[in-house]
């Protein structure tokens, strides 16, 4: 594994924009060609085992919090248990989810968290990278099956609900969120579901029928939705969902994985495993060298890294809920030039099954939301 500088192509931005990825400059500097990471197939082979073993633990924690009653440590809502519940043991389909791993192409791949509701950087790790690869690096192979992994699942989940319509949604004027929602439902379209986008704001409530509705009053039997769960249980119109029978995706159970209050869950279970880091719900598991993360946070928002070299501390809106404490594994940091390019390996599953991967840089060694993308490809 190694990192390769690279000259861009000039006309890129263009080719991107032809691809539908028109965000790819947002807050300056994001999809990055200047340089790309190289794999071998064996490092491949090690990403895709270590993605299958943290789904397949993460399925297993999940059973355990819903047979231990242990829903206090998520700060979850009360009131939506029951809803969680209904949803796992009805086995609601999950379709996607993203791991960050840190990793250098030594030992085993340690997982930081598991981003399992709304996991974006989709349409780059998918699409924009594997055009990358045909004009920069033919001949070469890339850790991506993403789309077409995603149309079996459409096709499946389809299948599942007997229906061929999926409404779509997530707030209307996020130029990412769009983005990517429009590339899953172009996904989705080409597995033959009719996928109608509904802006999140727009979604109408039958208190009568007890139906959700979209802007043409046809009720939305089933939706997906870029769009967080502890966002919709926390506000009075996602109160609707306890008295509705509509299809999620992702379903409700996905509020587990979707905390950090999973990872100490799955250290419980699986100590010393070699994806996993050492994480409690007390800090004074450690005496140092330990990453505090809030139970609900987004892009590093409120993370921070104490080593005995000092603290980073990222700013943010989250904690409310409380914290959870990891022991700290440094991320890769491949320093050129006098600028830090600290490296996060995004590995996506799609159903139950490793699909490919992303990889952000940041100049921190806490990813944010205006960490770069730089692709990949192996030999």
């Amino acid at each position: 594994m190694k990192r390769e500088n690279l000259i861009p192509r000039p006309d890129w931005p263009k080719k991107m924009e032809d691809l539908g990825f028109g965000f790819h400059s947002i807050d300056g500097i994001y999809w990055d060609e200047r340089a790309c990471y190289q794999f071998s197939a064996q490092e491949i082979d090690t990403l895709e085992t270590a993605t299958a073993n943290c789904h397949e633990m993460c399925i297993a924690a999940a059973q355990h919090v819903i047979d231990k009653n242990l829903y206090a440590s998520f700060a979850i809502p009360t009131e939506f248990i029951p809803l969680i519940e209904r949803s796992w043991n009805d086995d609601e389909a999950t379709f996607f989810g993203r791991f960050d791993f840190s990793w250098d192409g030594n030992g085993s791949p340690k997982m930081l968290e598991y981003n399992a509701d709304t996991p974006t950087s989709l349409i780059e790790a998918s699409v924009a990278q594997w055009y990358w690869l045909q004009e920069v690096k033919p001949g070469c192979d890339q850790f991506n099956s993403l789309h077409e992994k995603m149309i079996g699942r459409f096709k499946e989940i389809a299948t599942e609900l007997g229906a061929k319509t999926i409404h779509f949604t997530c707030v209307g004027d996020s130029e990412e969120d769009v983005g990517n929602i429009d590339y899953l439902r172009d996904v989705a379209m080409q597995a033959n579901v009719d996928a109608p986008f509904i802006d999140i704001s727009h979604i109408g409530w039958d208190a009568v029928a007890k139906k959700f509705a979209d802007d043409s009053d046809q009720e939305i039997k089933a939706l997906f939705k870029l769009y967080p769960w502890e966002w919709m249980v926390r506000e009075a119109f996602g109160r609707n969902l306890l008295n509705s029978d509509i299809r999620m995706i992702e379903p409700a159970w996905k509020m587990l994985l979707a905390n950090k209050a999973i990872l100490p869950m799955l250290w419980e279970l699986y100590p010393d495993h070699p994806n996993l880091l050492p994480t409690y719900f007390e800090p004074q598991k450690f005496a140092s060298d330990y990453v505090k993360k809030p139970l609900l946070s987004r892009e590093g928002a409120n993370v921070t890294i104490k080593t005995a070299s000092g603290e980073i501390a990222i700013p943010g809106e989250y904690g409310a809920e409380g914290f959870i404490y990891q022991g700290f594994h440094p991320v890769p940091n491949y320093r050129e030039a006098g600028q830090d390019n600290y490296m996060v390996i995004g590995s996506w599953i799609i159903g139950d099954e490793p699909a490919g991967m992303g990889i952000r840089e940041d100049e921190s060694p806490v990813t944010k939301n205006t960490s770069r993308f730089l692709p990949h490809y192996f030999i």
